[in-house]
């Protein structure tokens, strides 16, 4: 298993498509209105919107530059439109339309020929000709002018982006309800672009199908056509199951209370643009062989979240995310809240099976939320009718029998919940396949909290699929966590590893892309353990960061042999430390440095050691069995090779592997010369001594694979973790070939044998 962050334009390979292709258009809007674009043909989209107040406005954008795409499948970036013209028929109905004074309008954000920022604003009906919503639409961008009477000249060589606005009606710039909301839609169709400019390079990469699966989320992917989703799915590599999470803040329809607005039924379950958008995706899914898991969770967007719904602590808070804006989780003992969620769970099961897909429905994270402080939210008017629950101030601390049955009982009626959730399902799709997330940091968090969390009501054979996610676990280094947790919920509920998944990920910020390396970890650690699928969450995260995933072949070659080159063969050799530095030395003589490693990485010569017919025999076998240079192996440095100093004996508080916080308990062994540090990931079984706060600890802790430290409890806050040992360093032959000869040491000189440092757990 290996992966990739691809900078921008790394693909080498690449098609071309027409500028204006109508996948790569997208949308934006305010909350709260809703819009969605989809392909209705190769040179046809269409844009559906709901609007909810009289300021609402959707824009239908082209961006010059493509922010959306995987860096190995985005297209050029082209901010000179000269020369090009656009035509496309419009259609339209339930917006403005073309003739009115606030009719679509092609704003253009760019600069002036003097380089000087400019917004362009450019009536479309000047432009159109034919009835205000069914018109032929020409624009070229060599003679385009802004303004109602075409009286202000685009000069259209340098442009960012570009979008059509459409607005209800009823637009007015009043930031009040509409008297009832108001859906409408555009069609372009007939698109087609001309001009030296219209031809634009994009990324063609096909990455080999491999067995990690990808997580999308409408959320964050509902301003993008169903087709470019889909295009980075295929391409990346991904095949099988696609878990789907539709989202707590755009499916819903909305209904006005003062100047507010809650999630209704009025008028049907999904709202417009949702529905369209996921139809299309369902299909588009159907046509590639994918299977398609849609999941629902208990969270809905707070500012438009009934407040009898939501659940609550014991001091009448109301359990909302740390996101933002925040999210708020729904009380499994609302009768309100959950009828409306089977009835959102029908309707999506509806969208599966219409597309002829098999209904794979994921009831995703339900739970009674725990906030950092300990306090358990299921004290909502709802749960307290059902079940009476008496105090509890932190969930993580010593309970008494009361309190215990007051967990009990909340995890009663939140298995009961989701039980009805998955009837309301399979009374749409009576075979459908029922999964359940469980995301572990917090229905494991303290010891009780499983009775409310992770309640018996959910043991097999309940749910078809049992699956887990502990991201925050995984980024924050607590590895051992990670494969406690699951087995302990696995063995709760008794789902044996074949009828779990696990979901690796995520990473938040950009900023965090080193996060990759322990996600990559744990799909690998998910697979040791035999879960039937591992999932990258998410899709959005995977495109922001270049995220590229690759299956080595198994079975064929190992990477790695634990076994060291013959003693025998080694303690001659000679070493070479190296870096890589780059020099660039101007006119004056003057010069600037970078260096490109980190570390250094050894080269060593193990030929002079071998002496005669025995030797030379030993390392023909052990470089057959290596296959070459295609399998790595063990080597001892024999100037190099102890924490302390260079060949010492260890000592438990050699080097210092980190400081505890409370929640980490995997630490890398490493060594430092000076301020460069060396990751060791190869130490010598038996040799590892460990120490914390200045004690030596002989239990509590396992060498894990590839040198990792891992406790058992995680350290204290501000301890230092100090370790000692001895180890290898993994090399491999440099050369595919080996050239040996008994005249070479029948005269005395000695043969060449290049081994190479493999670089490991970086």
């Amino acid at each position: 298993m290996a992966y990739w962050l691809a900078p921008r334009g790394a693909g080498r390979r690449t098609g071309f498509v027409k500028r204006f292709d109508s996948r790569f258009w997208t949308v934006n809007f305010p909350r709260p209105m809703v819009a969605s674009v989809v392909t209705i043909a190769a040179d046809a989209l269409r844009v559906d919107a709901v609007f909810y107040k009289a300021n609402d406005l959707a824009g239908l954008i082209w961006e010059a530059e493509d922010r959306f795409d995987h860096a190995l499948l985005g297209y050029e970036t082209s901010r000179d439109f000269r020369g090009c013209t656009l035509r496309f028929r419009w259609r339209s109905g339930g917006v403005m339309p073309l003739d009115a004074v606030n009719g679509p309008t092609l704003t253009i954000e760019a600069r002036d020929a003097g380089g000087a920022a400019r917004t362009w604003y450019v009536r479309l009906w000047n432009y159109a000709s034919g009835a205000p919503e069914d018109a032929a639409v020409a624009l070229d961008f060599d003679a385009l002018a802004g303004g109602w009477a075409k009286d202000d000249p685009v000069w259209a060589g340098d442009v960012d982006r570009m979008f059509v606005s459409l607005v209800p009606p009823g637009f007015t710039n009043s930031d009040v309800p509409l008297a009832a909301p108001a859906e409408g839609w555009v069609e372009l169709s007939g698109m087609a672009c001309d001009g030296p400019g219209s031809v634009l390079a994009i990324g063609d990469v096909l990455v080999p199908e491999h067995r990690l699966r990808i997580a999308t989320g409408y959320d964050d992917l509902y301003h993008l056509t169903p087709a470019r989703v889909l295009r980075n799915m295929l391409q990346l590599g991904y095949r099988g199951a696609v878990d789907h999470y539709i989202g707590m803040s755009h499916y819903f329809r909305l209904e006005a209370l003062g100047a507010d607005f809650y999630v209704s039924l009025a008028g049907g379950v999904l709202n417009g643009p949702c529905a369209v958008w996921h139809r299309d995706f369902a299909a588009g899914a159907k046509a590639l062989r994918f299977e398609l898991i849609l999941s629902l969770s208990y969270e809905l967007l707070d500012r438009h979240c009934w407040n009898d719904w939501k659940q609550r602590a014991a001091d009448g808070a109301p359990a909302l995310t740390g996101w933002e804006p925040p999210s708020a989780l729904l009380s499994p003992a609302h009768d309100g809240a959950m009828g409306y969620l089977r009835q959102v769970a029908q309707a999506f099961a509806g969208v599966a099976a219409e597309a002829g897909l098999r209904v794979r429905f994921q009831i995703g994270e339900p739970w009674w939320w725990v906030r950092g402080d300990g306090a358990i939210c299921l004290y909502d008017a709802a749960a307290v009718a059902a079940y009476a629950p008496v105090p509890i101030g932190d969930v993580r601390g010593t309970l008494d029998a009361a309190q215990k049955a007051t967990l009990d009982a909340a995890g009663a009626v939140l298995a009961q919940s989701t039980a009805q959730l998955a009837a309301a399902v399979r009374a749409v799709a009576a075979e459908a396949e029922l999964l359940l997330l469980v995301y572990l940091p917090t229905v494991l968090t303290g010891a009780e909290v499983v009775r409310a969390n992770l309640p018996t009501g959910w043991a097999a054979p309940a749910f078809d699929v049992l699956q887990f996610e502990d991201y925050e676990w995984v980024t924050s280094g607590r590895t051992g966590a990670s494969a406690a947790g699951a087995a302990a919920a696995g063995a709760r509920l008794g789902y044996p590893s074949e009828d779990q998944h696990y979901f690796a990920g995520f990473v938040e910020a950009a900023a965090d892309a080193a996060q990759w390396r322990p996600i990559a970890d744990a799909v690998g650690a998910a697979r040791g353990r035999g879960a039937a699928e591992v999932f990258a969450w998410a899709l959005p995260q995977v495109l922001r960061d270049g995220f590229t995933w690759f299956d080595l072949e198994e079975g064929d070659v190992d990477a790695f042999d634990d076994v060291r080159f013959p003693i025998a063969l080694g303690r001659a050799a000679s070493v070479e430390p190296a870096f890589s530095t780059s020099v660039v030395t101007a006119a004056g003589g003057a010069e600037q440095r970078n260096s490109d490693w980190a570390d250094a990485r050894l080269r060593f010569d193990a030929g002079p050691g071998v002496r005669g017919q025995a030797e030379m025999e030993t390392l023909v076998a052990f470089f057959r069995a290596r296959r070459g240079a295609a399998v790595a192996f063990r080597f001892e440095d024999p100037f190099d090779h102890s924490s302390s100093g260079m060949t010492a004996e260890p000592g438990a508080a050699d080097q210092l592997l980190g400081i505890g916080d409370g929640a980490r308990t995997d630490f890398p062994l490493v060594k430092s010369y000076g301020d460069q540090v060396r990751r060791i990931t190869r130490p010598v079984a038996g040799s590892v001594r460990v120490a914390v706060a200045g004690e030596e600890r002989a239990s509590g802790w396992t060498l894990g694979p590839l040198g990792i430290v891992r406790f058992d409890t995680p350290p204290a806050a501000g301890a230092e973790v100090r370790a000692g040992f001895r180890f290898d360093v993994p090399v491999r032959f440099a050369e595919d070939r080996l050239s040996l000869s008994r005249a070479t040491f029948a005269a005395g000189e000695a043969a060449s044998v290049p081994l190479i440092e493999v670089r490991e757990g970086l």
